[in-house]
């Protein structure tokens, strides 16, 4: 996992080859104005979630994680409080990954509570086992998905 600000991106843009791809999006100066749903990038190896909805509370989160793809998830508006858990740390397995929507959920409890403020992203590789959408209030996020 790696958590900064969208202004210090072109220090990870390195480590794959979708993230210069990914950061290049989240810059657009009308990103804020992007309507919510999927918005291409390069096909199914880069694409964007536009997300506008209420937080949830810590108790409602659950552990998710992603085989195929990379997350970059930046906030827009609010502060994304997300939990994490090494996904092979992960031992209470509630659902079977589903290929179709390429996630798989457990009820584990998060090791650790990550802030993340507007401005700031975070990269959540597929050992990195994520409870997102924590807020009082609405969050307004990208998930910008990268293929392994």
């Amino acid at each position: 996992m790696i958590l900064a600000r969208l202004e210090e991106a072109d220090r990870y843009a390195g480590l794959h080859s979708g993230f210069a791809k990914a950061f290049a999006f989240l810059r657009r100066s009308h990103l804020p104005q992007l309507a919510p749903g999927r918005h291409e990038i390069d096909g199914d190896r880069v694409y964007a979630m536009v997300i506008q909805a209420p937080g949830r509370a810590r108790d409602a989160a659950k552990l998710e994680a992603h085989r195929k793809y990379i997350d970059v998830q930046y906030a827009v508006a609010g502060t994304d409080e997300m939990g994490w858990k090494s996904t092979p740390a992960c031992t209470r397995r509630e659902s079977d990954y589903d290929v179709e929507k390429e996630v798989e959920f457990f009820a584990d409890p998060p090791t650790a509570w990550v802030a993340v403020p507007p401005g700031h992203f975070v990269i959540f590789f597929p050992d990195d086992a994520h409870a997102p959408m924590v807020a009082e209030g609405n969050l307004h996020k990208v998930v910008v998905k990268v293929a392994v």
